[in-house]
């Protein structure tokens, strides 16, 4: 069974690989915000609030899975936004 202690540190990693990752958009950080992504998903139950859509009588979709789909969304924009960065020509700077 997964305690609450685990469910906020997942929370908390969300959040923080979120940030970065609108910080500053890179493999790495939109890797971290991906695996935190599914990870919430994974140890959200001690805090999922009301069922939004029902699957099934014991699966459906919760208030904190919205969190996970937000985390996607974040992953996905630094996908853009890093390419479009990447696809830019470099520009010097007189020092």
């Amino acid at each position: 069974m997964i305690d609450i202690f685990h469910a906020l540190v997942v929370m908390n990693s969300l959040f923080a690989a979120s940030a970065w990752c609108l910080a500053r958009p890179n493999a790495w950080s939109i890797s971290a915000v991906v695996l935190a992504s599914i990870g919430w998903l994974l140890f959200n139950a001690p805090l999922e609030g009301r069922v939004l859509v029902v699957f099934s009588l014991q699966h459906g979709f919760t208030e904190s899975d919205v969190l996970s789909i937000v985390g996607m969304i974040i992953g996905a924009g630094g996908v853009v936004r890093a390419r479009r960065r990447a696809d830019r020509p470099e520009i010097r700077r007189r020092d």
